[in-house]
């Protein structure tokens, strides 16, 4: 298959690093708009280096870029690291990394024990193009011929059923747990959000299958956009079909918005809720965050929520002190209006 680069190359600028790999990258195949690509990968392991205190050590993301096209994606920066810069590109050049499995077997050596993995935190590893390419299956299938490792699997699609065979497989000796995203159950609203995802129901039923084969399996429904999904009748009723769907954890974080994401999330905005521009706006100018103060709120409500419909923990990587205090003392939590406000 011929080379295809995706941009010229300057005889006074010579690309280095991810930058490099990328553009030598082969051209497999094009699709719904979506070209793929191949990409040599030098390791499979990442160390996590966020500031955030995330609940695991080492990330794996078997792809670069991701077809569904959440319109709030926080991980389209990760495109700049190959001077891609426009912030839908990384919806529609998706790269597939290769010899993941070989490079997975090296990689191990390096996490220490009681460090985590975690699948799948930029990109879906279930994304469309796994259908074709198993590169996730192959990490699975890897991980099955180890023991003692802890692995998180983050997606929003269906698709992992079809590994309940590995998954199982991997649970038997390794410490797994599942993590579905459902950001709302209202499917009109998710298309528009999550333009290429599957359909809440359907990852529900995932939940569901992926509870009664004994794998550990919870909801995350991150982001929580203010005025669009942070309402808690929404967020009542993710938990609610969580719980009857056998989730044993669900936790939610509000919108974490890069300017590279705010780039195709406002004109997005503009377009399907024009009322919440310049809010949106002034409140995300100069910071990725909202004030923590919401954020508080959210976690108030998830945890009201969880108790109330039998939900034990948040989140099986990291219980957080706040939910544990919670618990152990059962605080009360104050009533909550219609829809959290951005203030």
């Amino acid at each position: 298959m011929p080379s295809l680069p995706l941009f010229p190359v300057s005889r006074n600028t010579a690309l280095v690093g991810i930058a490099r790999l990328a553009s030598e990258g082969e051209s497999l195949r094009e699709g719904h708009k979506v070209e793929y690509f191949t990409l040599p990968a030098r390791s499979l392991l990442n160390r996590c280096t966020s500031g955030r205190n995330m609940p695991f050590t080492w990330t794996i993301n078997p792809y670069r870029g991701c077809e569904f096209g959440c319109r709030y994606c926080y991980a389209r920066y990760t495109h700049e690291f190959m001077e891609m810069r426009d912030g839908m590109e990384f919806e529609q050049k998706i790269y597939v990394k290769q010899h993941t499995a070989e490079l997975l077997r090296r990689d191990l050596r390096r996490v220490k024990p009681g460090e985590s993995i975690a699948l799948g935190t930029a990109t879906d590893p279930y994304q469309p193009a796994e259908r074709r390419y198993e590169v996730t299956r192959g990490i699975l299938e890897e991980f099955a011929r180890h023991r003692g490792f802890e692995l998180g699997i983050v997606s929003k699609s269906n698709l992992i059923v079809r590994d309940l065979d590995l998954l199982r497989e991997v649970s038997r000796s390794n410490t797994l747990s599942v993590h579905i995203t459902v950001t709302t159950l209202d499917a009109e609203l998710a298309r528009i959000l999550e333009p290429r995802a599957p359909r809440p129901d359907l990852r529900i039923e995932a939940v569901r299958q992926l509870s009664d084969a004994g794998i550990t399996v919870g909801v995350s429904c991150s982001p929580v956009l203010p005025s669009i999904t942070d309402s808690p009748a929404n967020l009542e009723a993710v938990v609610c079909a969580a719980a009857a769907a056998g989730a044993r954890h669900i936790f939610a974080g509000p919108l974490f918005l890069k300017p590279c994401s705010a780039a195709v999330f406002l004109p997005f905005l503009e377009q399907n809720f024009p009322r919440l521009v310049e809010n949106y706006r002034q409140r995300y100018q100069h910071r990725a965050f909202l004030p923590s103060s919401y954020g508080k709120r959210i976690a108030e409500l998830i945890t009201r929520l969880r108790e109330k419909y039998g939900i034990r923990r948040a989140d099986p990587r990291r219980e957080s002190a706040r939910d544990k205090l919670a618990s152990d003392k059962k605080l009360p939590v104050k009533a909550f209006d219609e829809q959290l406000q951005l203030f």
